[in-house]
């Protein structure tokens, strides 16, 4: 029995090893990153001594623009469909949070560890003040949409409106999670994951949360990959990942007061319909729109199709 558990050991070490030799994946400096995925519009200003990566388009003119935020693992790159839907018409803000896409980990004033919904939706409040946006539309996907309505509940007379894309807030439960996502969550798989990142890893990650996995195309596994590679991102995945507490706060979103449009996917096995539905019981007079044939990312996977109930919610042509 020794002799087998010896073999087996030896065989698990030979694996780990090919692992690390094959999928080793170091991070990248920024500058490396900047000229494929941060082209114009793209820009940089500091929020508090934090470099963050913005697009800002449309008609500068807007009184009420529109700002919308990002999931986990994601960045600003997700929202281009809407954004080219609606920017002839209102202004449009995107960006990458604070430990994702080209923005980085927490940097200048912000504590270097903390990656909780109040803190992004505080870093959210910073950088409108930064913008000179006193009121806007606030849109958000996943924790994106988590953030959105920490803000609208924190800083309610900053958001006119707003705009939940299958997003976390009451608990649930996943029916299927990215593998990625439960590594960053243990520590010790957190630690070999800053050193090591199989692409194929990042592609079951989207096909998991694409409603038709044929979507998924060599160019957004790429994006992710690369924008994953970002020095500091993978920590911070972890750390978010590991500080994550369902439900916390949740209490709050029946106090939402704003006009709110709920949009889902009903192939969401991350965060499953159920929760738009409990979103929709606790926002009085929302609004809810489902997909039944997409995912978790149904702005991404079907922008021209998902941007209609956006644009009638806007009062857009």
């Amino acid at each position: 029995m020794a002799k087998w558990v010896l073999r087996l050991l030896g065989v698990l070490m030979m694996l780990t090893a090919l692992v690390l030799a094959f999928s080793r994946a170091p991070d990248r400096g920024v500058e490396s990153l900047v000229a494929r995925w941060a082209p114009p519009p793209s820009d940089f200003v500091e929020v508090k001594g934090q470099v963050v990566h913005i697009r800002d388009e449309g008609p500068r003119g807007d009184p009420l623009p529109v700002v919308l935020v990002h999931g986990t693992s994601s960045s600003l790159h997700t929202w281009e469909g809407w954004v080219k839907a609606i920017r002839p018409q209102r202004r449009v803000i995107t960006f990458d949070l604070p430990g994702f896409g080209l923005t980085g980990p927490f940097a200048g004033q912000y504590p270097r560890d903390d990656y909780r919904g109040d803190r992004l939706a505080a870093f959210v409040i910073d950088l409108l003040d930064v913008l000179k946006l006193p009121r806007v539309v606030l849109g958000g996907n996943s924790l994106g949409g988590e953030v959105a309505w920490r803000v609208a509940t924190l800083a309610p007379e900053r958001v006119e409106r707003l705009v939940l894309v299958d997003a976390a807030g009451p608990v649930f439960e996943s029916q299927s999670m990215p593998l990625g996502f439960w590594v960053a969550r243990l520590p010790v798989l957190a630690w070999l994951g800053q050193r090591v990142l199989p692409r194929a890893l990042v592609a079951q990650g989207l096909v998991t949360v694409y409603g038709h996995p044929e979507r998924v195309t060599p160019e957004l596994v790429d994006r992710h990959f690369e924008l994953a590679l970002r020095e500091g991102n993978r920590r911070a995945l972890g750390l978010r990942m590991q500080q994550l507490q369902r439900g916390e706060g949740a209490d709050r979103i029946a106090t939402i007061r704003q006009p709110t449009l709920i949009v889902w996917g009903g192939r969401d096995r991350l965060i499953p319909p159920a929760v738009a539905q409990e979103f929709q019981r606790r926002i009085a007079g929302s609004r809810l729109v489902t997909f039944d044939d997409l995912g978790h990312v149904p702005h991404e996977e079907d922008p021209a199709r998902t941007v209609v109930p956006v644009k009638d919610f806007l009062g857009l042509k």
